[in-house]
């Protein structure tokens, strides 16, 4: 966690809990961890854990079942679709960092490609 940055600690942990999700770290249908037990592991207050959480079942990646806890949803497309998001995010900002280094799309393409199969 970066507690200096300026985005919302319980935003940064969105991110994390989508991209364990869409990574397959945690499966489909799978049991997520509790509140305290994330807020342990990420040294935050449970009620930060929870917001994050809120919002993840909000986007339709999470469920909870009545009394027997929160769980990954086992919707694929659903999955995918914020896979798809969080690429994009991810792109955009790489290509706005090659420009302002001053590479064309031609280098960056190149770079690329070198890194991607060595």
């Amino acid at each position: 966690m970066d507690f200096d940055a300026g985005v919302p600690i319980w935003s940064q942990l969105l991110d994390r809990f989508q991209r364990r999700i869409v990574s397959g770290d945690w499966t489909p249908g799978s049991q997520v961890p509790t509140v305290r037990d994330l807020a342990a592991d990420f040294g935050v207050n449970p009620n930060t854990v929870q917001k994050a959480l809120a919002e993840l079942e909000r986007t339709g990646l999470a469920e909870t079942r009545r009394g027997l806890g929160r769980f990954v949803t086992a919707d694929l497309s659903a999955i995918g679709r914020v896979g798809r998001e969080l690429a994009s995010e991810t792109t955009n900002n790489f290509v706005s960092t090659m420009k302002s280094l001053g590479l064309g799309k031609t280098e960056t393409v190149e770079l690329v490609e070198k890194i991607w199969e060595p």
